[in-house]
């Protein structure tokens, strides 16, 4: 399987798992008038296929090394599997709410809420359970971070006097962040000890768990939705191509993402915690999407504008730390 030698190659492959983390719920924007529940349903698919194909491709460049995709999932042991499997349930229940954080509140306040709050939670634990990195920079650089959250929090509440947003997507973002920090951990203790799954395997049976989550939990939200009327799946048939392919993409992209952060992970300069916290510079992307594509700071009064401003400065500073943590010692 492939796995970066280097330490360029594996930050580009963690700089990219940030652009797409970023940047798939783009294409849940492009679906308007079609709701995040139904969204989802093809969102979940368009990450088991790129599980698979890149489990196939990319995971299998030795087919003959015990490492390989197939040899891999075939050795590892049901502890391994269940840990990989428990942790897509979990990123699954904090994505459906932090999607429909999304639907509420839009992309420049649910993702660096929610996201960043995960970053945190994901960065400690994962740090415990594999202690690589200068932890100086590392969480120096994550405290940057949580200022950067700060600061979008305060913009948003000096905006929100004067727009009608509902409070339900901060909450709704809070919990997602919450849920999905403790995803990671259990996909770094799948990757670690004796028995343990590679990433191509781990991304594999993440996705398997995304989806026996989502057909429950999903259609519970179906029913039950945080904003809106009850939906069916005749409407999900009756959508359009073009709205089941946005869904579809979202999913690969994502799946990208993830993958290319469960492979630099792996690598032995690396280690998950950097990966993830660097990873999770997605704030940063969604929010540069929701207020320079998506406008949803428009007409904002120079407050808010400066709050954003210094935002974006901290989040950079912040992943520049979490960057240089896993090369630069004192």
């Amino acid at each position: 399987m492939f796995i970066p030698s280097a330490y360029s190659a594996a930050l580009f492959m963690m700089i990219l798992s940030m652009i797409c983390w970023g940047s798939w719920a783009n294409t849940q924007k492009l679906c308007k008038n079609w709701r995040f529940e139904l969204f989802y349903w093809d969102y979940v698919w368009g990450i088991l296929i790129v599980a698979i194909l890149m489990g196939f491709t990319l995971g299998r460049t030795d087919a003959l090394s015990p490492d390989s995709f197939l040899n891999n999932l075939h050795a590892a042991d049901g502890h391994h599997l269940l840990l990989a499997f428990v942790g897509g349930v979990l990123f699954n229940i904090g994505n459906l709410l932090l999607v429909a954080a999304i639907a509420i509140a839009g992309l420049a306040v649910a993702f660096p809420i929610g996201i960043g709050l995960a970053l945190v939670v994901g960065s400690v634990l994962n740090y415990l359970i594999t202690p690589k990195g200068n932890p100086l920079l590392l969480f120096g650089g994550i405290g940057l971070v949580c200022v950067a959250i700060v600061l979008d929090a305060l913009a948003y509440r000096k905006i929100s006097l004067d727009l009608k947003v509902s409070r339900k997507g901060i909450i709704l973002s809070l919990v997602s962040g919450v849920v999905i920090g403790l995803f990671y951990p259990f996909v770094a203790k799948a990757l670690s000890e004796e028995n343990h799954l590679g990433p191509y395997t781990v991304a594999m049976v993440v996705a398997i768990g995304v989806l026996a989550c989502t057909i429950p939990v999903n259609y519970m939200f179906m029913r039950r939705p945080v904003t809106g009327h009850p939906v069916t799946m005749r409407e999900y048939v009756g959508g359009a191509g073009s709205l089941h392919l946005f869904g579809v993409l979202g999913g690969v992209i994502w799946g990208v993402g993830t993958i290319c952060n469960f492979v630099a992970s792996y690598a032995q300069m690396v280690g998950p915690a950097t990966s993830y916290a660097l990873g999770q510079g997605a704030t940063m992307i969604s929010a540069l999407w929701g207020v320079f594509v998506w406008k949803e700071f428009k007409g904002a009064g120079p407050d808010v504008k400066r709050l954003l401003a210094l935002m974006f400065v901290f989040f950079i500073i912040g992943l520049a730390c979490v960057a240089l943590a896993p090369v630069v010692s004192f």
